[in-house]
């Protein structure tokens, strides 16, 4: 799978996620208030909580799996189930992990109710439903889409659905008017805390510096354009080039072992300075060939700002060595970029010369 296949699969599995543990509360909510219709018994509620519970384990598990192959950030299985550990936004990812404990722990006490009891169960069956404002936070503070309108409408959705599902769950109890008073006022109090909290973080410029990426993700600068297309969503584009440039590389090489079919992945990531200021980001499949080199049967390329890493999106059009050519589509023009590296082996560092060339589309 490319390197943008992956990256657009992280994506999609992480908001299934939030959209399965969206429905899993609303469903949890409406067995607590033993909700039924003719249509939908309440056996029919519980199976599908149960069945929607498990569903997003396996969500989540691909979203990890992706994430930890897409190799762009430095996030291992280990950051994904152990909070708070990754070197890549530390807090925000963290509280991912958080969420998929929380709900992998809902899981295994459901099947081991019997043995643990159900006041242990139920308790600890509540304290689980924690991890969805901890998955959407998490989702608004490391996901590439959370200052698009669509991500915006999913998270405005699921909020509204959560909280209308919490007090119609308050207004159909019997609880005292004091606890009936504080779920009211918590149940709006956690949306207005993200809600303010987005806007003074995710939703303002400089926020992938500011929520602990790598320095060594982070271009040396950033440039804001008109609104990005559709096909590569996100917050803000780097300034087009509208002029050739010369500029020097400095990255990592990483060659994985053959896989079944004999091929290698060869992955060259890095920043460019001098001429352009940006991100690189390459992929190239292929046959190892005897005393060094690849024969390549498929690449691919990305190159933007850490805002905006996906400005330009294409392929390597020609290969000679450490000599790459790259052609890229970007959001109002095309452009070039020829590589002449020099690549140490030992350390598995690049480093060289980068010349740009821009061209209009059409």
């Amino acid at each position: 799978m490319s390197s943008h296949a992956l990256w657009f699969a992280t994506r999609g599995f992480g908001v299934v996620s939030l959209l399965l543990l969206t429905s899993i509360v609303v469903l949890g909510v409406a067995g607590a208030t033993r909700w039924k219709s003719t249509r939908w018994p309440r056996f029919v509620v519980a199976g599908l909580h149960r069945n929607l519970t498990l569903l997003a384990l396996v969500f989540i598990a691909l979203h990890v799996i992706s994430t930890v192959a897409d190799g762009y950030a430095p996030i291992s299985f280990l950051n994904a189930v152990l909070p708070f550990t990754s070197p890549y936004r530390p807090v925000w990812l963290g509280l991912g992990a958080v969420a998929f404990d929380l709900l992998l722990a809902l899981t295994i006490t459901s099947l081991l109710r019997a043995r643990i009891g159900y006041g242990r169960w139920r308790a600890l069956h509540w304290l689980a439903y924690a991890s969805w404002p901890f998955a959407l936070v998490h989702g608004l503070g490391t996901g590439t889409d959370a200052r698009v309108p669509w991500m915006q409408a999913i998270a405005v959705g699921s909020v509204a659905c959560v909280v209308g599902a919490v007090l119609w769950r308050v207004a159909s109890s019997r609880a005292t008017p004091s606890v009936r008073t504080g779920s009211i006022v918590t149940a709006l109090a956690i949306p207005l805390v993200i809600g303010g909290w987005y806007l003074g973080g995710p939703a303002r410029q400089g926020w992938a510096a500011r929520a602990g990426t790598p320095q060594s993700l982070l271009a040396g600068s950033t440039t804001t354009a008109p609104k990005a297309s559709s096909r590569h969503v996100t917050a803000s584009a780097p300034a087009l080039r509208t002029s050739a440039f010369t500029g020097t590389f400095s990255g990592h090489v990483r060659e994985s072992s053959q896989d079944a079919n004999g091929h290698v992945l060869v992955n060259i990531s890095g920043r460019t300075t001098g001429g352009s200021d940006g991100i690189l980001w390459i992929r190239l499949q292929g046959e190892p060939i005897a005393g060094g080199g690849v024969t390549m049967t498929a690449s691919g390329a990305t190159y933007g700002t850490a805002s905006f890493p996906n400005a330009y999106v294409g392929k390597i059009v020609g290969l000679q060595g450490t000599r790459i050519l790259l052609s890229l589509d970007g959001q109002a023009n095309k452009l070039s970029l020829l590589l002449d590296l020099s690549v140490n082996s030992a350390t598995g560092t690049a480093t060289g010369t980068v010349h740009g060339n821009p061209a209009s589309i059409g």
